[in-house]
Parts: C-alpha cells; sequence; structure tokens
C-alpha cells in the first residue's frame, strides 16, 4: 500500500496538513513493551514547527494521543494508533494555490495523478506528514534501545555552501541540540543560521545535508539482494519530502579510489571480527557487518519562496505566484529528528526479519 512502510514492523500514516489530525498505525509491534507517552513526545518536540527564527513560525504543540494498543504502560500487541492534532493551519493562505501550480511542488502532479489535489499547504505532500513517521519512529527506537542499545545519531554536515569538518567521534544528543540548526560544529553553526536567515530576509530558501550515524548495530540485518539493508534505507530516505540524494559510507567520493584503497581489511579487535577502516559505512552485501552504518542524505531548498515565479494555472494558461504562507526557509534542521526515525524503522523491520528468519527447529 502506497501509504504503507515495513513488512513485519508496519506503519501506515494517515492525515492533511490541514486536516484535523495527523497521525500513524503501528502493526507488528511486539507485546509487553514498555511505553509512554513521552517516550514519542520526546523526538515530536524535536520535529515541531515554531522551534527557533530559521523555521516556520507555525506553532503546534503537537501533542500525541495514543488510541489504542497501549494498556497499563504497555504494549498489548494489537495496532498502536497514535494521531496528533492540527491546530495552527491557516488556509486562507494558499487560497491563491487553488488555481496555480506552485514550482517544484507536488501540486501539477498530484492534480495530474488523482484528478483533484487538497491545495490547503500541499495536503497529504505537505511535510507534516512526517509527524506519523516520527512517532512510530519512536516507538521503534524503544524496541532498537531495550534490544540492543542501538543508538542512531543525525545531524547537519552541510547548509548551501556552509561545510562542517568531518566529526571524528560519535556526536552526542547534546551535541546535536545545542544550536537552532542541529550541527555539532558550534563555529559552523553560527554560519549557517546566517546563511539560513540570509536567505529568509530575501525571500529565498536553502537545502543543505544530513548525515546519520547508527552503532551497535548486529552484524546480519539486511537481505542479500532486493532488500538489501542499505537499498531499504535509500528507499526510506528518498520518501521523505525535499530529499534529493542518498549515499552511504564512501558514497560517490568512493568512485575516486582504486580497490587497493577502498577495500576494509578484516581485523580481530577482543576477539570479534571488526573491518580496520569503515568505507562500507557498516554494510557489505547488502547486510550490516557490525561496523557503525553511516549515510548522507540530500534536501533540496524548499519549494515555497516568497518571490514571484512563473507558473501556469489548472487550465493550462501561463501565470504567475508568489508565495504565501508559513514555511522553513530551510527544512534540514527540523529533519534531522525525521532521518533518524526512518532509520529506526528500517532497522527494526529487518532485526524482526532476521530473527523470524533465523529461528531453531528441533525435528
Amino acid at each position: 500500500m502506497p501509504n504503507s512502510f515495513g513488512k513485519l514492523f508496519t506503519i501506515s500514516t494517515w492525515g492533511e496538513s490541514h486536516g484535523p489530525s495527523i497521525g500513524v498505525v503501528i502493526d507488528g509491534c511486539p507485546p509487553r513493551l514498555p511505553l509512554a507517552e513521552a517516550d514519542v513526545q520526546a523526538d515530536l518536540d524535536r520535529r515541531r514547527p515554531g522551534q527557533s527564527d530559521i523555521t516556520t513560525p507555525r506553532k503546534e504543540e503537537d501533542k500525541v494521543e495514543f488510541l489504542s494498543g497501549l494498556f497499563e504502560g504497555f504494549t498489548t500487541g494489537q495496532p498502536l494508533a497514535l494521531l496528533v492534532r492540527n491546530a495552527d493551519a491557516r488556509s486562507s493562505a494558499y487560497a491563491e494555490m487553488k488555481d496555480k501550480f506552485r514550482p517544484s511542488h507536488a501540486d501539477f502532479t498530484y492534480q495530474t495523478k488523482f484528478g483533484l489535489r487538497d491545495h490547503r499547504g500541499g495536503g497529504r505532500s505537505s511535510a507534516r506528514e512526517t509527524v506519523g513517521r516520527v512517532a512510530a519512529g519512536a516507538v521503534a527506537r524503544k524496541i532498537l534501545t531495550l534490544a540492543g542499545k542501538v543508538e542512531i545519531r543525525a545531524f547537519v554536515t552541510h547548509i548551501h555552501h556552509i561545510a562542517a569538518p568531518s566529526l571524528d567521534h560519535f556526536p552526542t544528543l547534546n551535541e546535536v541540540e545545542a544550536n537552532a540548526v542541529r550541527c555539532p560544529h558550534g563555529p559552523t553553526a553560527e554560519k549557517m543560521i546566517e546563511t539560513i536567515k540570509q536567505a529568509r530576509s530575501e525571500g529565498d530558501s536553502v537545502g543543505g545535508i544530513i548525515e546519520c550515524r547508527v552503532r551497535n548495530v548486529p552484524a546480519g540485518l539486511g537481505e542479500p539482494v532486493f532488500d538489501r539493508l542499505e537499498a531499504d534505507l535509500a528507499k526510506a530516505m528518498l520518501s521523505l519530502p525535499a530529499t534529493k540524494g542518498f549515499e552511504i559510507g564512501s558514497g560517490f567520493t568512493g568512485t575516486l579510489l582504486k580497490g587497493s584503497q577502498h577495500n576494509d581489511a578484516f581485523v580481530v579487535k577482543r576477539g570479534k571480527v571488526h573491518t580496520a577502516t569503515n568505507k562500507s559505512g557498516g554494510v557489505q552485501g547488502g547486510i550490516s557487518n557490525g561496523e557503525e552504518i553511516v549515510f548522507r542524505v540530500a534536501f533540496k531548498p524548499t519549494a515555497t519562496i516568497m518571490q514571484a515565479q512563473q507558473t501556469v494555472d489548472v487550465y493550462g494558461g501561463p501565470t504567475e505566484l508568489l508565495g504565501r504562507g508559513r514555511h522553513d526557509p530551510c527544512v534540514v534542521p527540523r529533519a534531522v529528528v525525521i532521518v533518524e526515525a526512518m532509520t529506526a524503522l528500517v532497522l527494526v523491520d529487518h532485526w524482526m526479519r532476521h530473527a523470524a528468519q533465523n529461528l531453531t527447529f528441533k525435528f
């Protein structure tokens, strides 16, 4: 189904940007998992709008409500339904978009595919749809933490032409959350923030890159052909609004190396097999090798800008459109927790598939 993700740990998101509410149904969550609204709310608070002066000023509390699947603080094994109510939608700002297609938005393609569209804030194509992903990802993160102390950390490395130096350590949550742009390198973060503010003052927008690192992932997760771990991670990331690129490990820069330079030699450390380097990004042959998973996701500049742009209307006539409404001049800082959520969803699904495939039967 086009609104569902995962095979054993399955989520189905629902709702529109300017509808009454938005949410997710999780099927396949194991029973007896200790879970509280606070476990989910923490990540929703990192995603919500209105966090700083470099994000959209839309004010949403994004308070999660559990509708089913939870009893006396534990999951029941039945579908978990989570809901977040929309409170600060201003649909009147989108009246002009009813008859005009916004450049680089989903307006034209949705109209072509479905024959109609919800023009209010982009409807289902709005990044507000990711509320459900983040809520579900928080549940998946709780499972991964309890099952294997898996840590997932995403952070901003590039905003427009500003690039942070490479990190030589696994960043802490406090380092990432120390500034509004979520770049763990303070001096670079200040330049990124100024770049975003400058773009906003010009009625423009900028894009950037998020890096994600995951540690304590056991070796063996992933499938050898179509459901390779990096393939499912790529699908998860490229399903996010505004994404335009994905690379894992050495990525495109690996093409500049020779095999003798790129190969990750195997070594034994503390009685376990490891790799001396990690140009593979923690995945080899589509399966996790136990090393840190490292990948990057590219986000384009926000499509809605406060400048007049040439477009066409629903009747095929040329016209002009000036962006209105409340929008992020850069989506990247708020996308950090969304990247983490989708990573958790991929990993918990593959962990369950691995466990189911490798059951030991006695005959």
